[in-house]
């Protein structure tokens, strides 16, 4: 396997673990935040360097798929733009999707995986069930896709090829709405093109989608998220949270340590976690901090702007954003 072309970024501090007093650990990357006015209101670190957004650019592919001719909305197009848990909510959505397309399961291309969550896990295994593509957390976008290529008649069984139709217009979207060009291809873990973009790249994109006329492709993706968040990731995690808590948000977590969030005042909040933030316990906070340096109310979810560290069952210390 080759080296990386791309240089090491100038990460920064963004997030401390400190344990009885002892700063234990400490969550390195960036974060950008493009005020109501559209000027960039607060960056840390390497904010223009190109990144892979994840499944933070699933509402650029959702819009992708309404370019395309997809009829979804509602419940349908969350799921298209988000990272489902796996729940009997999400495969029966999805299930729904392609039968609608005249499709099957079998014709998903992610693979195959288990709920996310380990209640949901647990409960599939005590009734006897198995993993499947259905359950991949991905796999709502993927049926969305198909769902685009069987309304213009273009092929399913390559839909996940960078130059198939589908994929060359989910990158005409994605630069479209960032504003710059994608920086490097490569693939997602779900099989899909990844296509990397800067960080305010990713804030100025997902902005322009929450700001966007009523009637457009843009909006709808966007006010399907806002409805249905329980669609977009599950049942304790923080996209779904974070959008019950504040009504108008939009947020979508991607892997390895990313999320974007946008309010319709004009706000968008990106954030890379250089480590991968495998635990999921860094970026939500460090977001949240710079959506309330730019004047944002986030007093309903206070409690997510820090996380308790334990000892012996007990809270001895904090992770919280520096």
């Amino acid at each position: 396997m080759s080296h990386p072309s791309s240089p090491l970024p100038e990460y920064v501090p963004l997030a401390e673990v400190v344990r009885s007093g002892f700063r234990e650990g400490v969550h390195y990357g960036a974060v950008v935040g493009i005020a109501p006015d559209g000027g960039t209101g607060y960056a840390r670190g390497p904010v223009g360097a190109p990144m892979f957004p994840r499944s933070a650019a699933k509402p650029f592919q959702a819009l992708a798929v309404l370019r395309a001719g997809a009829d979804l909305s509602g419940a349908e197009l969350a799921v298209a733009a988000g990272s489902h848990s796996g729940q009997d909510i999400h495969a029966d959505i999805v299930r729904k999707m392609l039968a609608d397309a005249g499709l099957s399961p079998d014709d998903l291309r992610c693979p195959v995986d288990w709920p996310m969550g380990r209640r949901f896990r647990d409960a599939l295994l005590r009734s006897g069930g198995e993993p499947s593509r259905l359950l991949m957390n991905c796999s709502g976008k993927h049926a969305a896709m198909l769902t685009a290529c069987t309304a213009r008649g273009w092929s399913t069984a390559d839909y996940l090829d960078p130059v198939h139709p589908l994929q060359v217009l989910v990158r005409e979207t994605i630069e479209d709405m960032c504003g710059e060009p994608v920086a490097h291809t490569a693939v997602d873990g779900c099989g899909a093109p990844q296509m990397a973009v800067s960080l305010e790249g990713l804030a100025r994109g997902v902005r322009a989608m929450a700001l966007a006329p009523e009637g457009t492709p843009e909006a709808a993706v966007v006010a399907a998220m806002r409805a249905h968040p329980e669609y977009v990731a599950g049942e304790g995690r923080a996209d779904t949270r974070l959008m019950h808590g504040l009504p108008g948000l939009v947020s979508k977590i991607g892997a390895e340590g990313v999320i974007v969030l946008a309010d319709r005042e004009g706000r968008a909040v990106a954030v890379k976690v250089s480590d991968g933030d495998a635990e999921t316990r860094a970026r939500t906070m460090v977001a949240l901090t710079a959506l309330r340096e730019l004047g944002a109310d986030v007093s309903p979810v206070s409690d997510m702007l820090s996380s308790d560290i334990l000892g012996g069952g007990e809270p001895v210390g904090a992770i919280r954003p520096l």
